[in-house]
């Protein structure tokens, strides 16, 4: 973990130029003025009444402006107050993640006379969700039962091999006009026509996860547009994105380690063990058990593996988790690890989408390993340290080895155009490790890094930590980031407290979206 020595308390720093409000339509830019307006149109529901959509045209290939287009699905909730501050534009990750109920969260998450000052604007980006096309490569790729993801001769790897790369044929097949158009610079251009069909001269952005990356690129191609960067979870652009996947495998494995130290902390109500060795080895008996007969005939070694990674995203699921770890254990409770598969993991057609996207976008962003033999030697290198999704990953990312489109090369996102940038991180944070939000801190100059110590979720800000959230509604409201006195670090806040088993037993969620302080973690971007 990168060196967090000198962090002091943080001193405010007022941002000069970005109290005032942005830009009205009437004074944008003369390209703005050119573009026509978004037609919204009422959607609203019962819990974001004033919520509005509408769609806006994009060109497929950007140096192509007059060719063929893709449409963009958008919603929002219009500012209200007199003081406007422009589009606050937000994205949940992914790549692959719909971001069309992000705008009604964030502007109820926000504190109502910061979020009355903005409209806050939500979007699917191109191929996903309501976006047209639409990409879906195989239907049903992930229904169950899979083969085991970890291989235990030749032939389990040349099955899963063959599968991965008969997924990335498909796309191929299906998609051939689309897949060289599915990629972050294009998705980041998209940004840019929205904000051009809004009227406005800039833009506000609030990304997660793989969103972080989004507004980076964005930023780099377009920094005099940008106005307000909040940045949470940060990618680590220098390993786009093959470092970046074999880092996770590391950090889930951490995060799966903690889990099952809580879960051992709790043994009067779990019984699995006071001792977190021995609770991590009762579960991979459970996974082995799963591998050769399969709960309720649904829920495989690599269902079960998927059930259990959004404990590694969110804390707040481990209650549950834990709930159908036992009953698994001590009564043989198939019917209890079916439920918390379809709960957590069970993928449908969104998430066919969503996997569709991804697999496009990161196989295009950037070069994966041609030679098989790579894939092979890191896997089981770091699965010999990490087991518990370092080959499950490998074989999502697999299709990339066989893609179809040449891949392009990264962007460089080093930045030294922007107005002051607010990033979040969490220390232990396992989808996106903390050493990506400090490359990225020292990449985008003038940015503030506020760091949760000790906190392992995805995605900090909104989801219940007031310390962090003040730092988000002050930049927000005026423009006021921390500056601390040395170090990588301007900020620290203490981490969100772990849940209590009581948490789930009062009174269960039915859907990952309405656990306490998880809605967030509910709409966060596909495989975040």
């Amino acid at each position: 973990m990168t060196n967090r020595s000198g962090i002091l308390f943080a001193v405010g720093a007022t941002v000069a130029g970005l109290v005032t409000a942005a830009p009205s339509p009437a004074s944008a830019d003369s390209e703005a003025q050119r573009a026509a307006p978004v037609k919204w149109t009422d959607c609203g529901t019962q819990s974001s009444p004033t919520l509005q959509c509408a769609t806006v045209r994009s060109p497929l290939d950007h140096d192509q402006p007059s060719g063929r287009q893709v449409t963009l699905a958008l919603t929002r909730v219009p500012h209200t107050a007199k003081t406007f501050q422009g589009p606050l534009l937000v994205n949940p990750g992914g790549p692959g993640g719909s971001g069309l109920s992000m705008a009604g969260f964030v502007a109820a998450s926000l504190p109502k006379a910061v979020a009355a000052q903005y409209d806050v604007i939500g979007f699917d980006p191109r191929g996903v969700g309501r976006s047209r096309p639409a990409l879906d490569c195989v239907p049903k790729y992930f229904d169950p039962v899979r083969p085991d993801p970890v291989p235990h001769s030749v032939q389990d790897e040349r099955t899963n091999r063959n599968r991965a790369r008969d997924f990335a044929a498909a796309c191929g097949k299906k998609y051939p006009d689309l897949l060289p158009f599915m990629d972050t610079v294009s998705a980041a251009k998209d940004l840019d026509v929205i904000r051009r069909a809004t009227g406005s001269r800039q833009l506000n952005y609030l990304g997660y996860s793989y969103g972080t990356y989004l507004g980076s690129v964005y930023a780099k191609l377009f920094p005099e547009r940008v106005r307000r960067l909040v940045l949470d979870s940060n990618v680590d652009p220098d390993g786009v994105w093959y470092d970046d996947n074999l880092s996770q495998d590391y950090a889930f494995d951490t995060r799966h380690k903690a889990f099952a130290a809580w879960v051992a902390k709790y043994d009067a109500t779990y019984g699995l063990g006071s001792d977190p060795g021995r609770v991590e080895a009762a579960w991979y008996r459970m996974r082995d058990a799963v591998g050769k007969n399969p709960a309720g005939k649904k829920v495989g070694a690599g269902e079960l593996d998927d059930t259990f990674l959004p404990g590694g995203y969110y804390n707040g699921y481990w209650p549950a988790l834990a709930e159908a770890f036992a009953a698994y254990v001590h009564d043989k409770d198939e019917q209890a690890l079916v439920k918390a598969y379809e709960r957590f993991a069970a993928v449908d057609a969104e998430g066919d989408n969503g996997y569709s996207v991804y697999s496009a976008v990161q196989c295009r962003d950037a070069q994966w390993p041609e030679d098989w033999n790579v894939w092979r030697s890191d896997s089981r290198r770091v699965h010999a340290k990490a087991p518990f999704m370092t080959w499950g990953n490998t074989w999502y990312n697999a299709p990339c080895a066989d893609w179809p489109v040449e891949p392009l090369n990264p962007v460089r996102v080093s930045n030294r155009g922007l107005p002051p940038a607010l990033l979040f991180q969490a220390t232990d944070d396992a989808a996106t490790p903390y050493e990506g939000g400090v490359t990225l801190h020292r990449k985008l100059k003038g940015s503030s890094l506020v760091v949760e110590e000790g906190g392992g979720n995805h995605g900090v800000t909104l989801s219940g930590n007031a310390c962090l959230d003040r730092y988000l509604a002050d930049y927000l409201a005026k423009g006021t980031v921390p500056r601390g006195k040395g170090g990588d670090v301007d900020a620290v806040c203490a981490r969100t407290p772990d849940p209590k088993p009581a948490a789930a037993k009062s009174a269960r969620p039915a859907s990952r979206t309405d656990a306490s302080g998880g809605t967030l973690h509910g709409l966060l971007g596909f495989r975040g």
